[in-house]
């Protein structure tokens, strides 16, 4: 994570301010792209999406009040994969929300959808595939949404996660 004054931010102002959302609810956190986000194209550079995501994954699980819980049991997330879908760019001071939400999780592993919006429309569209591990070992998603609080079957995936999870799947199986 390369944004540590964000970082910051967040973990000693934003949290002790935001609102409660439940465990499918939508995470909305703000930024602004400054000129040290942007690339010589003078718009925010690829690499800084993965980290405004990690941020805004942080930002999520405090809205669901989950993050103290989780770092005092000491599970930790782990991307396991990510998409991304580039809709168009992010200018230098232009301001953008990140909205964030658990879409489901299945046997192994949950899936996260994160869209990059401003007045302007829809920028990119993120899903990311991940789990939480303690001492090396994944946390099994029952266990996880158990200790969310969250006593619901599992929404169904939406189809084009279908399609993606399909997709990894080829991948590794193509690769082994």
């Amino acid at each position: 994570m390369n944004l540590y004054f964000r970082l910051f931010w967040l973990l000693f102002w934003r949290m002790r301010h935001c609102r409660e959302i439940d465990f499918l609810g939508t995470s909305r956190i703000t930024y602004r792209a400054l000129p040290s986000d942007c690339d010589i194209n003078f718009h925010l550079t690829n690499s800084r999406y993965p980290a405004f995501m990690d941020l805004a994954r942080t930002y999520m699980l405090a809205e669901m009040g989950l993050l103290k819980r989780f770092i005092k049991l000491k599970w930790m997330p782990i991307v396991n994969a990510a998409e991304f879908t580039y809709i168009r760019d992010i200018k230098p001071f232009q301001q953008f929300e990140i909205e964030t939400k658990v879409v489901g999780w299945d046997e192994k592993y949950f899936y996260i959808e994160q869209r990059f919006v401003s007045e302007r429309g829809l920028h990119c569209i993120v899903h990311v595939r991940g789990v939480f591990v303690c001492k090396r070992k994944q946390i099994p998603l029952d266990v996880l949404v158990k200790e969310a609080g969250y006593n619901e079957p599992a929404p169904e995936l939406p189809p084009e996660v279908i399609k993606w999870k399909a997709f990894l799947q080829l991948k590794k199986e193509r690769n082994i």
